[in-house]
């Protein structure tokens, strides 16, 4: 059997790998972007690059203009919103620039870190249970 030819990155995820140590994924049509073990991005199905944000890091996509990942366009929640993701694109200026870029991939890692922080404590506070 020949070999598997190599998977063409498309090139916001070559940029992203010029300047971070970065794994990816296949996942959903799209791509699972992973530092170390840790799930920091995503590659839409479209080809759009997001990044995991946080309190921490929303205000620089919010102030770039960047909007969010909502892979579920006609899914609403209970409440009746749709459904947003703690993901945001990257914007195309901080993709242009390698040292921007490195810095937001840095943060988003280290806001996919704190959600993982947070669900461990969320995970080991006792619930209460359901009366019968």
């Amino acid at each position: 059997m020949p070999p598997k030819p190599a998977r063409v990155l498309p090139e916001s995820v070559s940029r992203l790998a010029a300047v971070f140590p970065i794994e990816t994924r296949s996942m959903f049509g799209g791509m699972g972007i992973y530092s170390q073990g840790i799930f920091f991005a995503l590659l839409s199905s479209q080809g759009l690059l997001y990044f995991r944000v946080s309190e921490s890091n929303r205000a620089d996509f919010e102030k770039a203009d960047s909007e969010p990942f909502m892979p579920y366009s006609r899914v609403k929640s209970r409440a009746g919103e749709r459904i947003v993701m703690p993901y945001y694109l990257v914007p195309e200026k901080v993709l242009a620039r390698p040292t921007t870029l490195r810095k937001w991939a840095e943060k988003a890692v280290d806001a996919a870190m704190e959600a993982r922080k947070n669900k461990k404590v969320r995970s080991t506070v006792a619930r209460p249970r359901a009366t019968r």
